[in-house]
């Protein structure tokens, strides 16, 4: 569940301050079935992600820049990923005449999908001030704030939904307001575009609770 004052104190900044208000945008992508409030239309850019057991996915990356703030949603599709792990074990087999070390790793790759990411983002040269579960619509998540070298704040976020990942990160001067709309806005769409939320907590590999609405 969100955090409702925080979100409400976050909104109060956010319209007390019209540089920071300006242009910002609720921003929607269908072919990553999410929303997420943006100071401006995003640019999207195809890139691809090294997972933590040795396959490489597509993905895609949605970022804007606002001044010296930064902004970007990452979003990982491991729809594919048992399939490339499959031929990653015939490679392994060709390779060493077979055996039981060429295991198929699709499963472990999934589940560690959010801890990998909440990793690499914790290997950065930063202050870690703030590291816990959270929820987005009650999908579940890890969410951490970073104090970088240069005395800015990086508040990030990863979550898991439906084989996509996603890695939220907003940075911004030291003097300006924490990023905190950004990271509690993320939204997660269905098929027709409708906003999704689950009336339990949503675990990515398990069945999906009933939705709220």
């Amino acid at each position: 569940m969100r955090l409702i004052p925080v979100i409400a104190a976050a909104l109060i900044l956010f319209c007390s301050c019209p540089s920071f208000a300006q242009g910002w945008i609720e921003y929607a992508s269908q072919q990553d079935f999410f929303t997420i409030n943006f100071p401006g239309e995003p640019e999207v850019q195809d890139s691809t992600y090294d997972t933590a057991y040795f396959i490489t996915l597509p993905a895609r990356v949605y970022s804007h820049q606002n001044g010296p703030s930064r902004y970007s949603v990452t979003v990982v599709n491991y729809g594919d990923a048992a399939e490339r792990h499959a031929a990653l074990v015939v490679s392994c087999q060709a390779d060493i005449g077979g055996g039981d070390s060429c295991n198929n790793h699709t499963a472990t790759d999934l589940r560690s999908a959010m801890d990998d990411a909440t990793w690499h983002l914790l290997q950065r040269e930063a202050e870690l001030t703030h590291f816990v579960y959270y929820q987005a619509d009650r999908v579940a998540g890890r969410t951490l704030h970073l104090k970088n070298s240069d005395g800015s704040l990086t508040f990030a976020a990863v979550n898991m939904h439906e084989d996509r990942l996603y890695i939220l990160e907003g940075t911004v001067p030291a003097d300006a307001p924490p990023p905190m709309l950004f990271q509690q806005s993320l939204g997660f769409l269905d098929q027709e575009g409708r906003r999704i939320r689950y009336a339990t907590t949503y675990a990515n590999g398990f069945p999906a609770p009933p939705r709220d609405r």
